[in-house]
Order: structure tokens, then C-alpha cells, then sequence
């Protein structure tokens, strides 16, 4: 490095500092005019600020050398981070809205004793998250019980869907499962495709 700066140095001075004084015009100059040939202590000084000049831009070329390796290395990508970490969490979102946005088809009203779930074609389970497009609730189910036979429209409209209220209309019955919404009420015992009520207004509100 040091056999480097010297030739450097070299070779600014040979261009800059030893000018031949005739191929400037100096040496028929009258002396004492302010534009005569310098003076070996000008002849130093203007050598100090060359080797300073240098000296500056050779630091600032390394620096720009360094910060040009940094971003050129392999393992500095910032674009595919991002792309990757943006797609991975696309992922995870579109999964978990397949995992929480499916419904049974057909859908099944049963007694107790059927297993509730997703129903289809193949596995046959009782929807247990429905939902009435007539009075905009949800379906609440209760498990051993049927409702009783003076049930009525103003009694559903005015209790639903407080529990304490709608039980002293429930008759406890094993196998049987009662279900109510604001405006429509059933008691079902075997398992009932839900398309076969036409008067129900129930649908299955998504699993």
C-alpha cells in the first residue's frame, strides 16, 4: 500500500509541481508582478495540498468500494425477505379462512344423539352454527328437550335468546333436540335434511 501512495505521489507531482516554466510563459515574466515562478515554500505548500487531495479521494473510493461489496453480497436481499415473509403470511391468512369459512351442504337438523358438524353428502352431521335470514339470529339448540306445545310466535320474539326465560317453555325429553330462533321453533328427534322444512328460514351460518 505504501509502494502505491509513493508512486501516486509521483505522479501528481510530475504533472502538477514540476511545470517547466518556459512552456507557462513565466520565464520572461518581469518579477515583482505577482505572477512570477514560485518560490520553493510555494513549490512545498501546493505539494501538501496535492498529497491531502489525494489522500481524500482515495478514502472516499475505498468507502464506496465497501458500501458496493455489503450490497452485493448473496445473503443481502432485501427484496426476496420481504417477498418471502409477505408470502408466508398470505399463507397462514388463506388458511385459516378455508379452515373458518366452510358450510354444510346439505344441511342436517337432528336429536341428541347425532354427532353435530359439517355436514355433506358422505358425512352426515347436525349444523350446529345456524342461522335465521328472516330474523337475523342465530339458531340456539338445546339437547333433551322439546318445546311445549303452547309455544307461540310473541313468546320466541320477546325471550330470545335469554335461556332462563325460553326454559319454562322446554319439556325435558331423552333423544330429542329442541331448536328456536326469534321467529321459528322445532323440536327434531331423527336426523332432518334441513331443504325439506320449507317454512324454516335457516341456514348454515359458516364453521
Amino acid at each position: 500500500m505504501a509502494k502505491e501512495l509513493d508512486e501516486l505521489l509521483d505522479e501528481v507531482e510530475s504533472k502538477f509541481c514540476r511545470l517547466d516554466p518556459e512552456s507557462l510563459g513565466l520565464a520572461e515574466r518581469p518579477k515583482g508582478c505577482g505572477s512570477g515562478i514560485l518560490s520553493n515554500d510555494q513549490n512545498g505548500a501546493k505539494k501538501k495540498e496535492n498529497l491531502r487531495s489525494t489522500e481524500r479521494f482515495k478514502k472516499e473510493d475505498d468507502l464506496d468500494g465497501l458500501i458496493s461489496e455489503i450490497f452485493e453480497e448473496p445473503s443481502f436481499d432485501k427484496k426476496s425477505f420481504k417477498l418471502k415473509s409477505k408470502s408466508s403470511g398470505n399463507t397462514s391468512v388463506r388458511a385459516s379462512i378455508q379452515v373458518l369459512g366452510k358450510s354444510c351442504s346439505p344441511v342436517y337438523l337432528g336429536g341428541s344423539t347425532a354427532p353435530c358438524g359439517i355436514g355433506t353428502t358422505t358425512s352426515r352431521r347436525v349444523c350446529d352454527h345456524l342461522r335465521c335470514i328472516a330474523c337475523d339470529f342465530w339458531v340456539v339448540s338445546y339437547d333433551d328437550y322439546m318445546w311445549d306445545k303452547s309455544c307461540d310466535y310473541l313468546f320466541f320474539r320477546n325471550n330470545m335468546p335469554e335461556f332462563h326465560k325460553l326454559k319454562t317453555k322446554l319439556v325435558k325429553k331423552k333423544g330429542a333436540r329442541a331448536y328456536a330462533c326469534q321467529c321459528s321453533w322445532r323440536t327434531i328427534e331423527e336426523l332432518t335434511d334441513l331443504q325439506s322444512d320449507h317454512q324454516l328460514r335457516w341456514v348454515c351460518g359458516k364453521h
